[in-house]
């Protein structure tokens, strides 16, 4: 049997899952243990640090993206209908997830199978940056939780606080909302979006070469 002979890139290389997007692959960037910002580098593939946390924010949950996922057009107009806000574009990033779990789980760099239950729609200056909910797969804890509503209040504001203030610095203000939180039907509409966003980049990029 031939195996690859390098590491597949974990934006392009992983699929997103048979079953999505009722149940996806999740690359994890992050764990909540990390003092330290890593995000994939886009062109090597390799896992990078981006910034140490210089504040007390750390992740509340597994933190990483959806392989072959992007959010471009489709997921702006989306986002710009459903929340009635002037959005102009998508991040330029593979969709974003958060994954909960009772494990320890310890390092990044790794890929689950997750059951996306809901989301928030975030909106960056004035870019769409969405947040995938998911539970692990087959989680003792969190795996018979079928959508956002069996999430507690206070696991949801820890997620909702995390993303409203881990860019911010002492005296500035703000540039992110929390346009809404959704459940699990329109979770997997988001990431429908993200993966028609992804064909159309990826096809424009061999059109360009």
């Amino acid at each position: 049997m031939e195996f690859n002979k390098f590491k597949p890139h974990p934006w392009h290389g992983i699929p997103i899952g048979k079953q999505a997007p009722e149940m996806v692959i999740a690359y994890i960037e992050m764990v909540t243990t990390d003092t330290v910002k890593y995000e994939i580098d886009k062109e090597t593939g390799f896992r990078k640090v981006d910034r140490p946390q210089k504040f007390s924010n750390i992740p509340p949950a597994l933190y990483g993206f959806i392989p072959q996922t992007y959010c471009g057009e489709e997921i702006a107009k989306y986002a710009s209908k459903q929340s009635k806000h002037t959005v102009s574009k998508g991040d330029g990033d593979p969709l974003d997830i958060c994954v909960l779990s009772e494990r320890n789980i310890t390092s990044g760099d790794i890929i689950m199978e997750v059951i996306p239950i809901g989301g928030l729609r975030m909106i960056d200056k004035g870019e769409a940056d969405d947040k995938i909910i998911a539970v692990l797969k087959q989680d003792a804890v969190y795996g018979h939780w079928k959508d956002i509503s069996d999430c507690p209040p206070g696991l949801l504001n820890r997620l909702k606080h995390y993303f409203l203030t881990y860019k911010n610095l002492p005296d500035e203000n703000s540039q992110v909302e929390i346009a809404a939180v959704y459940g699990r039907s329109e979770a997997l509409v988001v990431i429908e979006k993200s993966m028609e966003d992804y064909k159309t980049l990826i096809s424009n990029n061999a059109k360009n070469n």
